[in-house]
């Protein structure tokens, strides 16, 4: 009940509108990776073709080592749970998760002993009966996955799964996912505009965007240490800082960075806000000005004006015990390991 996947499509084309470019994935049987990017990405587009909705202009698809380029969804070892879960809503939530396996032929006996064990799988228990009006949007999409993994696929594919779902619900649902997904041991493609969403779940994150993957790898990886200036800027807030390499050096307007770069030319150093403290490191930026700050529980967010760049705001996390006040100065510094640098220029 898991399968690897491996994706290469060189294009596919929607009219003279090229949606993909140079598609080259491969996914481990097991493994929960995630395809994020902005609307228009292209991941949408991507799913569909492994869903088998669209086929591709160009390229192959195999699923498990089989050719499914062009299967129908119908028959294809894989299951799509779309955002508007679909329930039938004159159905119990019995017959809702097992419609696949009534389709599919499955005996009466069988199908609502399944449907059973997959309600109490998704912690649904006792409420077989039930319709799906009597059920929070949470619930629902709760019922959803349990029809969703009723047919056994080989591949869970998730469409935005969790977006109609409030902040404290949604969080809810990413770690009953994970841990599902853990327990089954199926593939899941999990494809989402929400970059928490997708490092709170994903065991690999494939970031993209103009219809091309412009990064993948371990969250923390991709979150440290991303590929591109894209991915750096839509994993998240990212202070972008112009500087020159020149002789191993990268200059900036708050000095030389400590450690040697073999990149020249034009710039951009690209520094998280949590990498922002106040006090000492080996990178100093020197003083700033406070211009406002927030409170998020986990930390203030803070705006600055550094003495050394006027023109710059910046961005730093600090402690929730640091009470930071608006118009107070304070000196600024990073270790320079948590810095990245692109020869790229800032969008």
């Amino acid at each position: 009940m898991t399968a690897p996947i491996a994706l290469s499509i060189p294009a596919h084309r929607f009219g003279t509108f090229t949606a993909l470019s140079d598609i080259a994935l491969d996914i481990a049987a097991g493994e929960y990776v995630v395809l994020l990017g902005p609307s228009g990405c292209g991941k949408t587009t991507l799913l569909s073709i492994l869903g088998g909705f669209l086929s591709p202009s160009e390229g192959r698809v195999t699923v498990g080592g089989r050719d499914m380029t062009h299967v129908p969804p119908a028959k294809r070892p894989t299951t799509t749970m779309f955002q508007d879960y679909a329930l039938f809503p004159h159905m119990s939530l019995r017959d809702n998760v097992g419609f696949g396996l009534r389709m599919a032929g499955m005996g009466r006996r069988e199908r609502h002993a399944r449907a059973e064990r997959l309600l109490g799988m998704v912690g649904l228990e006792g409420a077989a009966a039930k319709r799906p009006h009597e059920l929070s949007g949470g619930q629902r999409q709760r019922v959803a996955l349990a029809r969703a993994l009723a047919v056994e696929p080989d591949v869970l594919l998730l469409d935005e799964p969790l977006g109609a779902l409030d902040l404290k619900l949604r969080r809810a649902m990413q770690d009953e996912l994970k841990a599902i997904q853990r327990r089954l041991g199926t593939t899941f493609v999990h494809v989402t505009h929400d970059q928490e969403e997708a490092m709170a779940i994903a065991d690999r994150i494939v970031v993209m965007n103009a219809g091309r993957i412009e990064d993948q790898g371990p969250p923390d990886r991709v979150y440290r240490r991303p590929a591109s200036l894209f991915a750096a800027g839509f994993m998240g807030e990212m202070n972008r800082i112009a500087g020159t390499g020149r002789q191993g050096l990268v200059e900036t307007a708050f000095g030389s960075l400590p450690d040697r770069s073999p990149l020249e030319g034009p710039l951009t150093v690209c520094l998280r806000p949590e990498a922002l403290r106040a006090g000492e490191g080996r990178w100093k930026l020197g003083a700033a000005r406070i211009e406002d700050a927030a409170f998020f529980g986990t930390h203030y967010r803070v705006h600055l004006v550094p003495e050394a760049a006027p023109d710059t705001r910046l961005i730093a996390h600090l402690a929730p015990g640091a009470r930071p006040e608006p118009g107070a100065r304070i000196n600024l510094a990073a270790d320079p390991t948590d810095v990245t640098v692109f020869q790229e220029d800032a969008p």
